[in-house]
């Protein structure tokens, strides 16, 4: 399959358990359609980083069912799906000695140089940079550039913005809603980082102990925005993103009392 004439995302009663017998996913059920930009929000060891295992083909899924642009990612091969998640991250090449230009190459820089060209300017990403030399903000530019520099239908995404600054964070958080609007295509995203997220998300999706609570576009979250002829677009905006982190934050308090105490606090108390 050479592309995705459909991108959406379908999960349906999809569980999970990990090879130390630990229960991952229960069950799990949402939709993430076309051309939208879905933030998948939960608590550490919500289950976040796994779905998206599933979903881009990475962890093989016995329960139920995954469908990524109609397709079953275990029956036929995922072209157009790109995943950008903890193994890459910790891709050893991008430590060593070598340029970015040699970087973007091998990763077909050359063939899609208007791409390359223009993840370079957004990312703000010096071409002469040696990878060993650098900080962790300037390799996770490099990375964003060589993972997206191939045109894709569906990106998932596992929290790669955590070493950028706010505004190499912001204009490329642009640049990925230009490319749904333009192109047409897919994002699911698990981040822990709200701010400056109000107007990113088309859809939010809930995830607590394995499960999914809900999963709604996202202006079902919060009520209208005040259309008084005296209210400014940009206080909207900082009150939309106040809100959103209030939410969220909201949701993870009910998680930790949910999820109660762990065990190893309750064998302490024991002992004392």
């Amino acid at each position: 399959m050479s592309d995705l004439a459909s991108p959406d995302i379908s999960v349906s009663d999809l569980s999970y358990t990990y090879p130390n017998g630990k229960k991952g996913l229960s069950k799990v059920s949402f939709n993430v359609p076309s051309a939208s930009r879905t933030l998948l929000i939960g608590s550490n060891g919500a289950g976040k980083s796994t779905i998206l295992r599933l979903i881009a083909g990475k962890t093989l899924a016995r329960d139920g069912q995954i469908l990524v642009g109609g397709v079953d990612p275990f029956k036929q091969g995922l072209e157009g799906v790109t995943y950008l998640g903890v193994e890459w991250v910790l891709n050893p090449i991008v430590r060593t000695d070598i340029s970015v230009t040699e970087l973007l190459h091998s990763v077909g820089g050359t063939y899609y140089a208007e791409r390359r060209d223009e993840l370079i300017a957004i990312l703000d990403i010096d071409v002469d940079w040696r990878m060993h030399a650098v900080s962790d903000g300037e390799r996770r530019r490099v990375q964003l550039a060589m993972g997206l520099v191939r045109p894709w239908s569906i990106l998932l995404l596992d929290e790669v913005t955590v070493d950028l600054d706010c505004l190499a964070r912001w204009r490329f958080l642009e640049w990925l809603k230009q490319e749904t609007e333009t192109r047409k295509c897919t994002i699911l995203y698990a981040t822990h980082i709200t701010d400056g997220l109000a107007n990113w998300p088309t859809h939010l999706v809930r995830m607590t102990l394995g499960e999914v609570r809900s999963c709604a576009p996202i202006a079902e979250f919060f009520p209208p925005e005040s259309k008084d002829e005296g209210s400014h677009a940009q206080d909207a905006v900082i009150g939309r993103n106040s809100s959103l982190l209030e939410l969220v934050m909201r949701w993870q308090a009910e998680d930790l009392v949910e999820r109660g105490p762990r065990p190893s606090a309750k064998k302490l108390q024991e002992k004392a």
